[in-house]
């Protein structure tokens, strides 16, 4: 599927996200359905790899999962007309740049909606005035604590207003390399920048060419149907807009420069300070043409990014960890470690099925999992305290384990029978261990109470001893939510004295834990799991992302539970019953 039909899947997503948050602005009665209908709906259209104007043509809207019919004509609605009628109704009453504010962790429909009737709140500048003034304390509920929330939200989501996800530019990224590719004269091709390093949040596209005939190459790209605007143009760069507004830089090089523009132009710009200063030290200048004699001028090296490392006296430094924190001093001693790969990885341990709020039956989810080539999953459906993700009570539990128990006769895949248990308050499990002890996989979550330091909470979660691993640890949302204060070395201490598996969560929101955390916890003895938290089964594929994250935390094979083998996983865990 091309970029461009992707980016209407996308689209058609953020409306429905964004008329569910009108309805709940509105507070209209019976809205909850309704709302909780195009919130789900959005995250299967973003997930979805298929166009959804190729299904239209097939006749097939219906067989994705949580699109009935009402949905179904709104995504017909658009494909032909270009707009939802009911959608351009309601932005007349609320514009988008208020409802982008509900980014804001501190700040529901209900609020903005009291703020928006009273003060004319409709952006992020009147809002931050408001907030600012001491107006809004006039306001029920909006006491010294939830301002200073908002504030703090804010800044925030004005620091990452500008960027997009990692995971939600990820696939269309692929798809331009792969479209770029096929223009003839193309000889390699790159892309670089924070991408290329794998950051969490992405901003330019910057894509790295070496070919013939730059002309050609160049006419052939800009006549992609997604770019909408053409920056500049010259003879070695192309920089575009592209839908949503995203700029992408398009560099041809000669192929002799390719290693020296591609090492220049991935960063970061520390990483690449340090590597200059270094090179200077040798007698050596580099730039993004060649690292050269500064005396001669003599070239050393151009061609090959390796070769450049290898002339600097260092072990190649990959990408994902080029930030000049330690990289280059652990490169001259050659002590950076084979990190992982995702042909490592045997298998997913955190994923829901329709039994909670997942859209797709255990079945699919085993189907799609074998597809992986992977050797076992986990089903870990939500625990009842998690009423929104319609959490198991015991009969739900009984029959999901029986289905499980016929599935694993069925298939060449070992299906765990496994759970998402929220940690309470107090830090109490939200299952009883006698329920617990059942599981094969239990993971332990908070999702709730986000605004105090959840250090002993957390830790009394990890000492029970039918707890395997603990999901998302920081509970941040990128660009809305950050991290609820802890202790993470104490956190880390008691990780490692209980064996309790941390988890790097690849949803693209949330990407937990993080990778400075990641080293933290490496050092303090943790062992981890790597996982999609996939609600749906064609979203699998973020298992590249938290593997990417994963190197970023410098973690090699070793560090990552489930990269076993499904013989050396049953001895690892706590407690099984298969």
């Amino acid at each position: 599927m091309s970029y461009y039909n992707f980016m209407k899947n996308e689209v058609i997503a953020k409306i429905f996200e964004n008329m569910a948050a009108i309805l709940e602005i509105e507070g209209a009665p019976n809205a909850y359905f309704r709302v909780r209908a195009y919130q789900n709906a959005a995250q299967v259209l973003k997930e979805l790899p298929i166009d959804v104007e190729e299904l239209i043509l097939r006749g097939e809207m219906l067989k994705i999962p949580g699109i009935g019919e009402i949905l179904a004509q709104k995504i017909r609605e658009y494909i032909k007309t270009g707009k939802i009628e009911a959608y351009e109704i309601m932005l007349k009453m609320y514009p988008q740049s208020l409802l982008d504010l509900l980014k804001i962790q501190s700040l529901g429909p209900k609020k903005l909606k009291l703020l928006h009737e009273t003060f004319g709140v409709k952006d992020l500048n009147s809002l931050e005035k408001v907030m600012k003034s001491g107006q809004a304390e006039m306001l029920p509920k909006f006491k010294a604590k939830t301002i200073a929330n908002i504030l703090h939200g804010l800044d925030i989501l004005k620091n990452t207003q500008d960027r997009v996800l990692l995971g939600f530019i990820y696939p269309k990224v692929q798809d331009l390399l792969t479209r770029i590719k096929k223009i003839p004269g193309v000889k390699k091709i790159e892309v670089a920048g924070s991408f290329r390093r794998r950051q969490e949040t992405i901003g330019d596209i910057d894509i790295l060419v070496a070919g013939k005939n730059p002309s050609q190459i160049f006419s052939s790209f800009l006549k992609f149907p997604e770019i909408k605007r053409v920056l500049a143009h010259g003879e070695t760069k192309s920089s575009v807009l592209i839908d949503e507004g995203r700029q992408v830089d398009l560099r041809i090089v000669n192929e002799e420069n390719f290693g020296a523009a591609l090492q220049y132009f991935t960063g970061s710009k520390k990483h690449n300070i340090a590597i200059r200063k270094l090179a200077n030290n040798l007698g050596l200048t580099i730039n993004e043409y060649a690292l050269s004699d500064i005396k001669t001028g003599e070239v050393k090296v151009s061609k090959s990014e390796e070769k450049i490392y290898q002339a600097l006296g260092l072990q190649y430094i990959p990408p994902e960890i080029r930030n000049d924190t330690g990289e280059i001093e652990a490169a001259q001693q050659n002590k950076i470690p084979k990190l992982i790969e995702f042909s490592d990885i045997k298998g997913d341990l955190h994923i829901h099925s329709n039994y909670s709020d997942g859209k797709n039956s255990i079945e699919q989810m085993v189907v799609a999992a074998i597809a992986k080539g992977y050797e076992y999953i986990a089903i870990t459906d939500h625990s009842p305290r998690l009423t929104v993700a319609h959490g198991l009570h015991l009969e739900d539990l009984q029959k999901k384990q029986a289905e499980i128990l016929a599935l694993n006769k069925k298939f060449p895949i070992k299906i765990l029978y496994g759970t998402e248990v929220d940690i309470l308050e107090d830090g109490s499990l939200d299952y009883p261990n006698e329920i617990l002890k059942n599981f094969d996989m239990v993971i332990a979550s908070i999702h709730y109470k986000f605004n105090q330091d959840n250090t002993e909470r957390i830790s009394k979660a990890m000492q029970n001893p039918f707890v395997h691993a603990i999901g998302h640890l920081t509970g941040r949302m990128i660009g809305s939510r950050d991290s609820y204060p802890l202790d993470f070395d104490k956190v880390f201490q008691v990780a490692a004295k209980t064996q309790t598996w941390l988890e790097i969560n690849a949803q693209p929101e949330r990407m937990d834990l993080p990778d400075i955390y990641i080293r933290r916890a490496k050092e303090a003895g943790c062992k981890f799991i790597i996982d999609t938290d996939s609600h749906f089964n064609k979203s699998l594929w973020l298992m590249d992302l938290g593997v990417s994250y994963a190197r970023r935390g410098w973690l090699t094979e070793s560090d990552v539970i489930n990269t076993l083998k499904w013989k050396d996983l049953k001895s690892k865990l706590k407690y099984d019953s298969l």
